[in-house]
């Protein structure tokens, strides 16, 4: 397959870009602390052949399993530095890759220019011998973006990213690779080729964030990988599908089968639309979910809201507190779950809190209502 022109990235032992061949990776959807479930994870998706697993962090006691699991593993670990950018410091030692989200960044340390908070990460991933990744999410866009831009959110997030590389490029730091998503198949595909055209040295990280469940979740993540990668567009990739823990190799194996059925032209169709009806989001099950029951949760939300599929709703359900709130907002009805209640939303207006065990009436009395007053 022809492919941009990228600059080869190091990330431990892979090389991204520059034409080699496109790695694919997973994430741990193990509580990081939890030190031996986290090993067997990873080592499951090793044996799935995840190129790059990523672990998230969000605490030092995050940090010192973290340690634990590289000194029990030779996998090619990435890290999720989540919110607080500082921790950077102590990962880097114990990682290939550090991600970082440049809305996150905005919002940590407001005080702070953004470059100095770039500059301290650059600073650290140099001296760990580690590259970064610029995870740039059309959910959490930093709030000057947003006004900057309007209703054109794919501009935000492609500008978001543009601004990032220019302050790692006059840092002197170039050993990096940017990821532009959306749970919107087609902002992804309209994202990447946009920041493409304007930067095509950069290698990119594709994938459909909180892509849902099997086979929905495969259908959103193939037709943005069908029209990016055969245009030359994407040097590594996942698959976020909402999947219980012990599955989580799924994600590769569907990931190297779409790479397979692209390279080979069994093309799946390329629609420029998804059909109209009901659309249910949901996140991948990853190390920042709070309850496990989260995954349950999306599939009962999926089977009780069947009744619904012929009207144009999205609903969301999202399993961490981090992505949860934000990532809710545009939906019609989002659910964002945490340890021992779910948080129910209309839109950007918060409903309520409930039990697990409670939360798919009040939702049910929601969807009725939405559909109720839509006609």
């Amino acid at each position: 397959m022809a492919r941009n022109p990228t600059r080869a990235v190091r990330i431990g032992p892979i090389t991204v870009g520059d034409g080699s061949p496109i790695a694919v990776q997973s994430m741990a959807a193990t509580r990081t602390q939890d030190i031996e479930a986290t090993v067997r994870q990873v080592q499951l998706l090793e044996a799935a052949g995840a190129d790059i697993v990523r672990i998230a962090v969000d605490s030092r006691k995050d940090v010192e399993a973290l340690a634990e699991v590289r000194g029990r593993t030779s996998a090619t670990l990435s890290v999720d530095l989540q919110e607080n950018y500082r921790l950077a410091e102590i990962v880097a030692p114990h990682v290939d890759k550090v991600r970082y989200n440049p809305g996150h960044l905005w919002h940590h340390e407001r005080d702070k220019p953004t470059r100095d908070k770039v500059a301290f990460l650059a600073e650290i991933a140099e001296r760990n011998d580690c590259a970064i990744r610029v995870g740039v999410n059309c959910g959490s866009v930093d709030p000057v973006m947003i006004e900057r831009f309007g209703d054109d959110d794919v501009g935000a997030m492609v500008e978001s990213a543009l601004e990032h590389c220019a302050m790692l490029d006059d840092l002197g730091f170039t050993r990096y690779v940017v990821s532009l998503k959306d749970s919107d198949w087609l902002k992804v595909v309209a994202g990447n080729r946009r920041f493409s055209t304007q930067r095509p040295d950069v290698p990119l990280h594709l994938g459909v964030t909180e892509a849902g469940m099997l086979p929905e979740g495969e259908i959103k993540t193939r037709l943005a990988f069908e029209q990016l990668i055969p245009e030359g567009i994407g040097d590594t990739l996942r698959v976020s599908l909402t999947l219980p823990f012990e599955e989580k190799g799924t994600e590769i194996d569907t990931g190297r089968r779409i790479l397979d059925d692209i390279e080979s032209g069994r093309f799946r169709g390329i629609p420029t639309i998804l059909p109209e009806g009901l659309n249910i989001i949901s996140c991948p099950s990853c190390s920042r979910v709070e309850n496990e029951a989260f995954i349950d949760l999306a599939h009962d939300v999926r089977e009780m809201t069947e009744y619904a599929r012929e009207h144009d709703l999205t609903i969301a359900v999202m399993g961490c507190r981090v992505n949860g709130p934000g990532e809710t907002d545009d939906a019609d009805l989002g659910l964002w779950c945490g340890p021992a209640a779910v948080n129910l939303k209309r839109g950007s207006e918060t409903v309520g809190a409930f039990p697990y065990d409670e939360v798919l009436g009040q939702l049910r009395i929601e969807l009725d209502a939405l559909i109720a007053q839509r006609g």
